[in-house]
């Protein structure tokens, strides 16, 4: 059944209240709060970390980006000014970027992802959530200039602080986005007079107009050298016309986009036909999307403003005439009431509410606004009703309901992961975003590729995004499974990326080899974590090929994309897995095998899918096994999981594994060069022996882990100096990949546990602050590479004019998602047919817990856990325990009563309990 939008938050939010004790027994965030005067482990040069009132992680930002050199970023013109560092706040609908100079850019995602409200100061744009307050000889405005009176700004858990005061009067705005599915964000603004004198006051606040859709075609048509895509994407912002009307206490704008002129379809239809001649490589030709699917929506929802807690005195959208000469740093409009004037209908047009304040000596009042837009389903008469009588509170609930949602880690040694994992889940969910074409919240990977490129991709990063969630909110995971099984196409392949309104992003690496796999590897790992079996036999609508309206389960889509990978993506020469395309590498083949491109698309193979392949069928058929589904389709997948790790074992060169075959002409890479991709699956997947994979464990720690912030994606071998785009030591010639490392932690957890424990600390962004405290990204939200120690940029990101990645340095959620679920790893967790095993490699004393399992450890050596799966069951756990820890066990609990549990051959308990909806099968061992 399709999950509504109410059903979505009831579950979500019910799944977190129905979670076991332990959860509430836990401490609150304490041991990483804020000593005055001290900057705490983790904080980097801009700021520190602190706790907030709510017993959250925040960070202060404290940095005057615009006389501080260490602030300023090497961004070419467009999203982000050279200066401008960037927070996120949002919820399960709506996200927005919180700029430290004090505005904020809202995102919108249904028709097509954009901005609502553009930074853009040729037309008077200044984004929104500004305002300013005056006593007509005296000006405070939360747009931050770097002079005094000094503004005090703080990135919170859904909000983003600003306080600034002088003599006479402070001004204390709150921008939150409301815990939930609502398209809104909540102004909060606190003014206090501190005079001996009654203070008459204004307060004028500002939202822009302007749209910036991140359009694919757009970054297209770039390439021709027409404009860059923020030129292009401004210039049809700024073509829009608006219309503006009265709605009680507030203004409601709705904008028109006249479409692209003439010339400029024709000059589209150019490039279509030239792509068609001769594809570039990298942006294929370029189709007729599919009906009701488009590569740029031809318009955005309405947006409002609403004054909540008092009626407001004034308003106008003409921010031309606010603004005046004086511009935002001093508006000339300030010096008389807003005039009342909706009659703007261009590229000036705002939305600018004003309300009056007369404060006694000492006296403090609050004001509340509401903006967002209005997708379907939505009523701006309901919003309004909902947030009057709630705003008060909004920011205290919202921040319990972050407090009690998610997964927590938490380790007594190391005070900041506690920080660190709370902090990472928000980033990751309040980056969700609702597709209308798709009907479903998806998770997508964002950053660069999104807000400069324009596309949602790859495939496999949505999958790999839900994971974390496995543990805290199976209702996100299946939206994005749904969302992605819904692309699945006739011959079980998985379109590379998509872009616009549910067109398929056209690009080369559309032919890839492994995005199947990990779409099985998501719904295997699902299944079998939640017990959700019914999921199986849900019908999946056809999204993107296939006649409308067909529907197929997902049991049988799972089916359809593994025949694909053995019969369509098939085997090589050599017996290992083809490559077609591309496999986790979208640029190995383009840089690799330019000269001889043809032929490595037709004959290459890859290691990495072969090693991956041979774990993921293990999965699936463990699924299959559980499921009690064909046993004969059960038995083939066995085989080729063998297949797989047979001929990736081939592959072994004494000290590490090959990565790919170009073909004849080319031959191996990865002989005399170490690259990271299949090494760390080769170990999970049981490809190699005991003795090798301590042997590559040691080779990969001399190779690759030498720097502060994780392994390197490739040794400084032959292969990494090959020539090409891309300078040595960034993106795919070696930088550092959280993608990859937490595959890496996962597989060193079974063989050096201490070495685990150290990359997994090493990918965070704790370290990467303490490594490179002068590199703004990276402290606390981060991109999906960062450049190695060998390169001439450490710990920066790649600066290639082919992928120019500080421009949008940030957001990208391998760099949030990655470091929750390898932390899972550290615990030794695998789920089975049967129930799951552990294999805790942490001596230190630690909590892990989320509503579907827990374990702790106490400093005493006694161990505690439970198992909450959605469906009641008798469950099977397999637990070894480090060896020390393991001597000591004298007594085993299960569900509260002392048992005698079976001893594993080689050491550890086989444990089994009982669990129904509701009441965990609970452990204890001590």
């Amino acid at each position: 059944m399709a999950i509504t939008r109410r059903r979505f938050m009831q579950n979500s939010v019910g799944s977190v209240l129905a979670s076991p004790p332990l959860l509430s027994m836990l401490p609150a965030f304490a041991s990483s709060a804020h000593r005055p005067g001290d900057k705490e482990y983790g904080s980097g040069h801009f700021g520190t970390w602190i706790e907030d009132e709510f017993g959250l992680p925040a960070f202060r930002y404290t940095c005057n980006q615009t006389t501080d050199p260490r602030a300023r970023t090497d961004v070419s013109p467009g999203v982000l000014a050279p200066t401008e560092h960037i927070h996120q706040i949002g919820n399960d609908r709506i996200t927005a970027i919180a700029s430290n100079f004090g505005h904020v850019r809202v995102r919108q995602d249904e028709g097509a992802p954009k901005f609502l409200n553009d930074y853009d100061p040729e037309t008077e744009q200044f984004a929104g959530g500004l305002g300013w307050l005056t006593d007509g000889r005296e000006t405070l405005t939360t747009l931050y200039s770097g002079n005094d009176p000094e503004m005090e700004r703080t990135f919170g858990i859904g909000y983003f602080r600003k306080r600034l005061s002088s003599k006479s009067h402070s001004v204390d705005q709150i921008l939150s986005a409301p815990f939930g599915d609502d398209p809104v964000l909540l102004s909060q603004v606190t003014v206090t007079n501190h005079t001996a004198s009654p203070a008459a006051l204004r307060w004028i606040e500002y939202w822009g107009c302007q749209t910036y859709e991140f359009s694919f075609r757009d970054f297209i048509e770039s390439w021709t050298g027409v404009g860059s895509p923020p030129q292009l994407r401004r210039a049809a912002g700024r073509r829009c016309t608006h219309q503006m009307r009265r709605v009680h206490d507030g203004l409601l704008e709705t904008r028109h986009f006249p479409g692209h002129t003439a010339q400029e379809d024709q000059a589209w239809q150019r490039i279509r036909a030239q792509l068609q001649a001769h594809p570039n490589g990298f942006i294929s030709p370029v189709p007729d999307p599919a009906p009701g699917a488009w590569i740029e929506s031809e318009g955005a929802p309405p947006t409002f403003l609403v004054a909540l807690s008092a009626a407001p005195t004034g308003f106008s959208s003409d921010a031309a005439t606010f603004f005046g000469s004086g511009g935002p740093a001093n508006p000339t409009g300030l010096s008389r009431a807003l005039d009342g004037n909706l009659d703007s209908t261009g590229p000036h047009t705002a939305l600018l509410l004003e309300t009056t304040l007369d404060l006694k000596p000492g006296e403090q009042r609050t004001l509340h606004f509401l903006y967002g837009y209005l997708p379907e389903g939505f009523d701006l008469e309901a919003l309004t009703a909902r947030y009057r009588q709630s705003a008060a509170t909004a920011l205290q609930t919202s921040s319990a309901a972050w407090k009690r949602t998610g997964l927590r880690f938490s380790v007594d040694s190391e005070p900041w992961v506690e920080r660190e994992t709370i902090w990472n889940h928000y980033y990751l969910r309040s980056s969700l975003t609702f597709d209308d074409y798709f009907a479903q919240h998806i998770l997508n990977q964002n950053g660069f590729y999104q807000y400069v490129m324009g596309f949602q991709g790859a495939a496999r990063d949505p999958l790999q995004h839900a994971l974390p969630f496995l543990f805290s909110n199976p209702d996100i995971v299946r939206s994005v499974l749904r969302y992605t099984l819904s692309e699945v196409r006739d011959n079980g392949s998985v379109p590379y990326g998509l872009t616009g309104h549910g067109m398929v992003a056209p690009m080369v690496a559309d032919n890839s080899s492994d995005i199947p796999l990990w779409l099985l590897w998501a719904v295997s790992e699902y299944v079998l974590a939640t017990r959700d079996i019914e999921f199986l036999g849900e019908r999946i609508p056809a999204r993107v090929s296939g006649p409308s309206g067909r529907t197929d389960t997902v049991a049988n889509l799972l089916a359809r994309c593994y025949r694909h990978q053995i019969e369509d993506v098939g085997f090589g020469e050599h017996g290992v897995a083809r490559m077609l395309s591309d496999d986790w590498n979208d640029g190995l083949l383009g840089t690799w095998a330019q000269s001889a491109l043809p032929e490595a698309t037709e004959k290459g193979e890859s290691v990495l899918n072969s090693a991956m392949a041979a774990w993921v069928f293990d999965e699936y058929a463990r699924l299959l096994g559980y499921a009690a589904l064909d046993s004969t389709h059960e038995s083939d997948v066995r085989h080729n999981a063998d297949r797989n790790r047979e001929a990736a074992r081939a592959q072994w060169t004494g000290r590490w594994f090959k990565r790919a075959w170009l073909g004849p002409t080319l031959g191996w890479l990865g002989e005399s060069t170490l690259w990271i991709e299949p090494q760390p699956w080769a170990i999970v997947a049981g490809v190699t022996t005991p003795e090798q994979s301590r042997a590559l464990v040691a080779t990969m720690n001399d190779l690759l882990r030498k720097g502060p912030i994780g392994a390197t994606q490739m040794s400084q071998g032959p292969d990494i100096t090959m020539p090409g785009i891309f300078e040595p030591g960034t993106i795919v010639r070696g930088g550092i990949w959280p993608s990859l490392n937490q595959t890496l932690i996962w597989a060193l957890a079974g063989v050096d546990p201490a070495m685990a424990w150290d990359e997994w600390k090493k990918n965070s962004f704790a370290a990467h602050a303490e490594a490179y405290p002068d590199v703004w990204y990276g402290a606390w939200s981060g991109t999906d590479s960062y450049n190695a120690p060998f390169s001439r940029n450490p710990g920066e990101t790649a600066k290639d004019p082919a992928f120019h990645g500080v421009d949008f340095p940030v957001l990208n959620l391998h760099s949030h998602a990655c470091f929750l679920y390898s932390a899972t790893k550290l615990l030794g967790l695998d789920f089975t047919e049967h129930g799951l095993r552990l294999s805790p490699v942490l001596s230190s004393s630690y909590r892990f817990e989320s509503p579907l399992l827990g374990l702790s450890r106490s400093p005493e050596g006694r161990y505690e856990g439970w198992y909450s799966p959605s469906r009641a069951g008798e469950w099977t756990l397999l637990i070894e325990l480090p060896p020390n820890d393991a001597a000591k066990i004298t007594h085993v609990e299960i569900n509260g009563r002392p048992v005698t549990p079976e001893k594993l051959a080689g050491g550890g308990w086989k444990l089994i309990g009982k669990s129904e909806p509701g009441k965990s099968l609970r452990w204890v061992l001590r």
